[in-house]
C-alpha cells in the first residue's frame, strides 16, 4: 500500500512538473513549480532506504493565487535473519530477508487566495495519511481571512484565521469517521539571508471545537541555498504535535499467551529533518 501511494504521488508530481509555465501564460495565469527530492540508501550488513518527495504548483492571475501541493515520505529497512544447520565443523547458513516499513506519510493539498490589498480571503482542502501516527485518512476543508503584514524583496510575513471541518479515519477503528469543526491559525514568514540563501517558516495550529483538548500544530522551517537559477539545496526541520493522538493496536499478552489487542496512544510529537534537492521551473 505504501509503495503504491508513493508511485501515485510521483505520477502526480510528474503531472505538475509537466504543466509548462510557457503554455499556461495563454490562459492569463502565471505558473511556477517547485519539486523537492530526497533519497538516502545504505547497504551491506544493514540496509535502509529513505525517499521523500514534495511538489507544489502555484498559479497567479491578478489578485488570485491558486496552489496545489503533494508530498510523501517512505522509510524502509531490510531485516536479515540467519540460521546455521549442521555441526560445529560442517554447517550451512540460510538467510531470510524481510522488508519492513519504518515510516510513511503522504498528503495532498489545494488552496485559493483572493487578495484584497493588505487583507485576503482564502479557502482550501487537504488529505493526509500517516498510519504510524494512527490515522489512515484525514480530510479537511478550511475558509477564512488573513492579512499580509510584510511583503517585499527581503521577506514576507502573513497570518490568517479560518474555520475548518475535519473528517478522520483512524487505523484502530477502520470504517468509522470522526467529523468535527474547528479553528485554524497560520503564521507564515520568509527572509532573504544572502543573495543565495533563503529562510522560510510556517506554523499551523488546529483547534477542535468539539473537544478543546484536541489541539494539533505543524511547524516547518527550512533554509535553501541556491546552486543555480533552477536548483537549490534545502535543509528542513518539521515538528508535529497532537495533544490527543490516535490509538495504535498493540498485542495484549496474558500469562505469556497473546490475548487480543488493546489501543495505545501514539506519540504526541513527531520530528523530521530532511536534506533535499529543489528543482524550480
Amino acid at each position: 500500500m505504501a509503495s503504491r501511494s508513493f508511485v501515485a504521488l510521483a505520477a502526480l508530481a510528474g503531472t505538475l512538473i509537466a504543466t509548462s509555465p510557457a503554455s499556461a501564460q495563454d490562459s492569463g495565469w502565471s505558473w511556477d513549480n517547485s519539486t523537492e527530492l530526497g533519497f538516502v540508501t545504505t547497504s551491506g550488513n544493514a540496509s535502509q532506504t529513505t525517499l521523500s518527495l514534495k511538489s507544489s504548483l502555484t498559479g497567479t492571475s491578478g489578485p488570485n493565487t491558486f496552489k496545489v501541493g503533494i508530498g510523501g515520505l517512505r522509510a524502509s529497512s531490510e531485516l536479515t535473519t540467519r540460521r546455521a544447520e549442521g555441526t560445529q565443523g560442517s554447517f550451512t547458513v540460510t538467510e531470510t530477508t524481510t522488508e519492513v516499513t519504518a515510516a510513511s506519510n503522504y498528503y495532498a493539498r489545494a488552496r485559493y487566495d483572493r487578495d484584497l490589498g493588505e487583507a485576503f480571503l482564502f479557502s482550501g482542502a487537504g488529505w493526509e495519511r500517516n498510519t504510524f501516527a494512527g490515522f489512515q485518512n484525514r480530510y479537511s476543508a478550511v475558509a477564512g481571512v488573513g492579512r499580509t503584514w510584510v511583503d517585499n524583496d527581503s521577506g514576507r510575513f502573513k497570518t490568517d484565521l479560518g474555520g475548518t471541518f475535519t473528517v478522520q479515519e483512524d487505523v484502530q477503528t477502520p470504517g468509522e469517521n470522526d467529523g468535527f469543526g474547528g479553528i485554524r491559525v497560520t503564521i507564515e514568514g520568509a527572509r532573504t539571508l544572502t543573495e543565495t540563501t533563503d529562510f522560510e517558516t510556517e506554523f499551523v495550529l488546529d483547534e477542535n471545537l468539539n473537544d478543546t483538548d484536541d489541539v494539533r500544530f505543524d511547524w516547518l522551517s527550512s533554509i535553501a541555498v541556491a546552486l543555480t537559477d533552477g536548483l537549490a539545496l534545502k535543509t528542513s526541520y518539521q515538528l508535529v504535535f497532537d495533544n490527543q493522538p490516535a490509538l495504535l493496536s498493540v498485542p495484549l499478552f496474558t500469562g505469556g499467551t497473546e490475548n487480543g489487542t488493546v489501543g495505545v496512544p501514539s506519540a504526541q510529537f513527531d520530528s523530521l529533518v530532511t536534506l533535499s534537492l529543489v528543482i524550480k521551473l
